[in-house]
């Protein structure tokens, strides 16, 4: 089965996202309280926590959010999702894929200075919210295609 391992949220683009508890997902918006919502097709971002535990073995100390993800997921093969494919997240919340990877800024983030490489660029999966609801750590997540 595969889950939500971690939901983080920013006050502010460009900055380290930090996790909740719980996080209400806006038809339209993206997450409350976080920099990324708003009218546009990347309202939410999707990192794989299995792509994160690599990462994880040159710098052990990188925090849930540190590449600006929204929602770690675990044992769900992100790799497989396309663009218009939907999640569904517990029985409410519906976001649609919009885009796959995306480019760096500026040479690079922190995580790609210090280890050569960044898995957002290649990996991240960005999505808008079709349904909005409540949301947590440990949430059932299924890729619809």
């Amino acid at each position: 089965m595969a889950t939500i391992e971690a939901i983080c949220i920013s006050k502010k683009k460009g900055m380290v996202k930090r996790p909740v508890d719980l996080a209400n997902f806006q038809e339209g918006f993206g997450i409350e309280g976080d920099a990324h919502g708003g009218d546009w097709h990347r309202q939410v971002s999707l990192l794989a926590g299995e792509s994160i535990d690599i990462v994880k073995e040159k710098l052990p100390s990188l925090k849930d959010g540190a590449f600006a993800e929204n929602i770690i997921t675990r044992g769900l093969a992100l790799s497989s999702v396309a663009v218009g494919d939907s999640i569904q997240i517990g029985s409410d919340i519906l976001l649609e894929i919009t885009q796959i990877g995306k480019e760096c800024h500026n040479d690079g983030c922190v995580i790609k200075k210090a280890t050569g490489d960044c898995i957002m660029p290649k990996e991240g999966i960005f999505a808008k919210v079709i349904q909005g609801g409540e949301a947590r750590a440990g949430e059932k997540i299924l890729v619809k295609s």
